[in-house]
């Protein structure tokens, strides 16, 4: 029942989608719309005179935990199976530049969160901030909201009595990076298409109605769900792609379970997702080695992942814990503004020194600003603004330059998750510190490299 309420939300915040103008240009998903909705007239909020029940809200705030799991063990399926990316050699200088600079910008996000804790409490002690208050604004800002939704989750998981405030804490951080960096990011095109600075726009183009309005009636112009690999006189597609998701998030499950009762140092506090994230690794190399690639289709797993984000981010949204939330909105609002303005000088000015003039600095530039300050679907809108055909290098850069960045992610995770769960606000600053020195060395090096090829000429890249 709970779930089919949800359900409900997302039907009625894709209605106003499309009729709300404000929501439109914002590119507000769905779920959003539907789960502040929820949020609005929820028991949070009207206590026992809201026609929500509080066990309505209570198992929703669980929902985001469960589906986190699956979610992020879909990730690696199906990458390289059917389609050949392009080499990362040829591209290597650019990729380090990319991935350096959008994930020192993420972790920045963090150091800056931190550091306003670390201030506070010498300062303002009367906050009674909680040790790790302030990182939740990289998981909002560079997370969006489907991060944010998980984050409660790996909180809860380290038995942390705060992860509830924590989660909603980073909802909100979601909810303005989504907004604000929609409204900027379209005043930043604005701008730099009446300076000149953009490569290819003159003046900037209607979004899409069809993305506008999330929909399309023309059924020649919708696209297609993805292929169907196998024949429903045996299987539906969508089992296949389905069953080995689950599969693979219970085998994590399991994993997980069998290292704590060994109790394997370093590997306890890493949560289950991360494990169902590396089993599947091992899946879709498996499927890759058996030639079984033509089971797997990408934009169907898309498709399924998608469906279960939209119910986890409505539900973390409804289940928001807004009177907690309250008490910390002054610092939540001053740790918003002085991500923003970071934000910006790690993007604009630094994208312009690596690229210089010609090499589409900008569009590099505003498809990072909009990935780091809301989901990677705003970023890639705001370049189709000023690149509606996207014939610039930005978005097959920054995707590569996100892979490597996984892969990174990957090595220093134990790390960073056994400081969340034990590491004091200065452990957990210092770290943030470390990862923002070893993405400085890559992007200069990037640059570096970048320096020593070829002379810019207008309109070509090195």
């Amino acid at each position: 029942m709970q779930c089919a309420l949800l359900g409900g939300f997302l039907l009625i915040g894709m209605f106003l989608r499309a009729k709300v103008p404000f929501f439109r240009k914002m590119l507000l998903p769905a779920s959003v719309i539907g789960g502040f909705l929820a949020m609005l007239i929820g028991p949070n909020i009207w206590g026992e005179r809201s026609l929500i029940s509080g066990s309505s809200v209570s198992l929703w705030s669980l929902l985001p935990s469960i589906l986190i799991v699956p979610i992020f063990a879909s990730v690696p399926l199906g990458k390289g199976l059917n389609e050949k990316s392009p080499g990362l050699k040829e591209n290597l200088p650019k990729v380090l530049v990319s991935c350096g600079l959008f994930s020192a910008a993420s972790c920045m996000q963090t150091l800056a969160g931190l550091g306003f804790t670390l201030a506070a409490a010498s300062f303002f002690p009367s906050l009674h901030l909680y040790r790790i208050f302030g990182m939740e604004m990289s998981q909002g800002f560079a997370g969006g909201h489907g991060t944010a939704a998980g984050w409660g989750a790996i909180l809860q998981g380290y038995g942390l009595d705060y992860w509830e405030t924590s989660q909603g804490i980073a909802t909100t951080y979601a909810t303005i990076g989504l907004i604000g960096g929609m409204l900027l990011g379209i005043f930043f095109i604005n701008r730099a298409s009446r300076r000149g600075d953009t490569m290819i726009l003159e003046q900037p183009s209607d979004i899409p109605a069809a993305v506008s309005y999330g929909f399309t009636r023309n059924t020649e112009e919708q696209r297609s769900f993805g292929r169907q690999t196998t024949d429903s006189s045996s299987i539906e597609t969508i089992t296949v792609h389905l069953s080995i998701i689950i599969g693979v998030s219970a085998l994590a499950y399991r994993l997980l379970a069998l290292i704590r009762q060994w109790n394997i140092p370093g590997l306890t506090s890493i949560p289950v997702w991360f494990y169902a994230l590396l089993l599947m690794y091992a899946v879709n190399g498996l499927l890759k080695k058996l030639k079984l690639n033509w089971l797997i289709d990408t934009r169907v797993r898309a498709r399924i992942v998608g469906s279960m984000s939209d119910f986890a981010i409505t539900a973390a949204i409804a289940s928001m814990p807004i009177k907690a939330v309250a008490v910390y909105l002054v610092p939540i609002l001053i740790i918003s503004l002085i991500g923003f303005v970071m934000t910006y000088f790690l993007c604009f000015p630094l994208y312009r020194w690596c690229f210089g003039k010609y090499d589409y600095p900008f569009e590099r530039a505003i498809m990072s600003w909009g990935v780091n300050t809301g989901v990677t679907i705003n970023g890639m809108m705001l370049l189709k603004i000023c690149d509606p055909d996207y014939s610039s290098p930005a978005l097959n850069d920054f995707s590569m330059g996100f892979a490597l960045m996984s892969i990174v992610s990957m090595l220093t995770s134990p790390i960073y998750y056994s400081l969340l769960e034990n590491g004091s606000t200065l452990a957990n600053f210092g770290w943030a510190g470390v990862m923002v020195l070893i993405y400085t060395v890559m992007f200069l090096a990037g640059r570096v490299m970048l320096k020593r090829q070829k002379p810019q000429t207008k309109g070509l890249t090195y």
